[in-house]
């Protein structure tokens, strides 16, 4: 479910895990399924941590039923053993995850083929449900091993494996495509997206997360509610950024509205927005503090998601936490460079106090719109 510089994540989730638990409800128990384990031997954990206790292993090759997801780390079930294992492991048994027997080798195979668009993500297997192991951009050269349908199966030239949609493949010297398909794979339906040193004038989408009948998180000193906290600060971010002369589009804008998660990635592929920033604010059984801010992609995610923790790391009143991998949907199936921030946790009696201020609110909206103006700046 996950990717790719592993020791990276891992490393990551080593520091932050403990403070990481899911402004989504968990995936109820009637979404149930199968994965399987691909890792040589895979801890099964107490709670979804790495620092939690090992209450078992599995093998590689396993299949377990997987009944709840808390950002990234998967509940399973397999005989008498069940807890919490790091999704980026399993894969998803049967449909799109299960590769298609019936790929058949072209010439095409074994040849040397460029890549013609910005962001196109490679994947596990030949399908948009397999985890992402990275990502490549306009000219980089890869060789086509096989074929299954509308995907390829390609190697970097610093050895990665994986399957990219075939539509931005271009074959080497041909001057066309490998083969043309119909897909999403790419940042920006194969053009580059430019930065050119500006932010006056670009597209931003601003998601005020949860809404509705969708309270997100209760603050368990003083009720603050998350959906609120969440509206009124994407309002301060979308003035800073406006009077910046960027476009600012909100995913919503009235506490009644609550747009799905596929509702909003759609926003920013109609209106081929340059960037996204979800605001959420945090909760967590233990007494964690402070701001996260989350990337998928390692490419245009993680450079928007470093800008904007730096400028939220300069000092808002809670100290940041850095970055980390985030397997959010509207991070994971955004086509636009996305980054999620939890800016802080309604869980602390000291953080909830200070995110009620509507002081608090501003200067977040203030970093958060410099690190964007940074981000296109770079």
């Amino acid at each position: 479910m996950k990717k790719w510089m592993k020791c990276l994540h891992l490393g990551l989730a080593a520091v932050l895990s403990g403070l990481l638990l899911p402004s989504v409800p968990d995936l109820e128990a009637a979404s149930a399924y199968k994965a399987t384990v691909y890792a040589d031997t895979l801890n099964v954990r107490s709670e979804p941590s790495s620092e939690a206790r090992i209450v078992g292993s599995l093998k590689s090759g396993t299949e377990v039923t997987v009944s709840k997801e808390q950002y990234g780390w998967l509940y399973i079930r397999r005989g008498t053993l069940e807890g919490w294992t790091a999704g980026y492991y399993l894969q998803k048994t049967g449909g799109s995850a299960t590769k298609n027997t019936d790929s058949v080798k072209t010439a095409a195979v074994q040849s040397t083929a460029m890549i013609d668009a910005n962001g196109l993500r490679i994947r596990k297997g030949p399908g948009k449900g397999n985890e992402v192991l990275g990502s490549l951009n306009r000219g980089d050269n890869v060789t086509v091993l096989d074929r299954s349908g509308d995907w390829l199966r390609i190697e970097t030239e610093d050895g990665t494996a994986g399957w990219v949609a075939s539509q931005y493949v271009q074959a080497a010297g041909s001057g066309g495509n490998i083969q043309t398909a119909s897909s999403s794979e790419a940042s920006s339906s194969g053009s580059p997206r430019s930065r050119n040193g500006s932010i006056r004038g670009k597209v931003i989408v601003v998601d005020a997360g949860h809404g509705g009948t969708d309270p997100g998180m209760i603050g368990t000193t003083y009720g603050t509610v998350e959906k609120d906290l969440n509206l009124d600060t994407a309002k301060y971010v979308k003035d800073e950024l406006t009077a910046m002369g960027a476009k600012v589009i909100m995913t919503r804008t009235k506490d009644s509205e609550k747009p799905g998660l596929q509702a909003r990635v759609q926003v920013s592929t109609e209106m081929q927005a340059d960037a996204f920033v979800s605001i959420h604010y945090n909760s967590s059984p233990k007494q964690a503090s402070g701001i996260l801010t989350f990337y998928y992609t390692e490419t245009d995610d993680l450079k928007l998601a470093r800008a904007v923790e730096q400028r939220l790391g300069e000092g808002i009143g809670l100290k940041s936490n850095g970055v980390s991998f985030g397997d959010y949907h509207i991070l994971r199936e955004n086509p636009t460079p996305a980054t999620l921030v939890e800016l802080g946790f309604l869980s602390n009696p000291k953080d909830e106090d200070a995110v009620r201020t509507s002081s608090y609110q501003r200067k977040a909206a203030k970093a958060i719109a410099k690190g964007l103006r940074d981000y296109f700046e770079s």
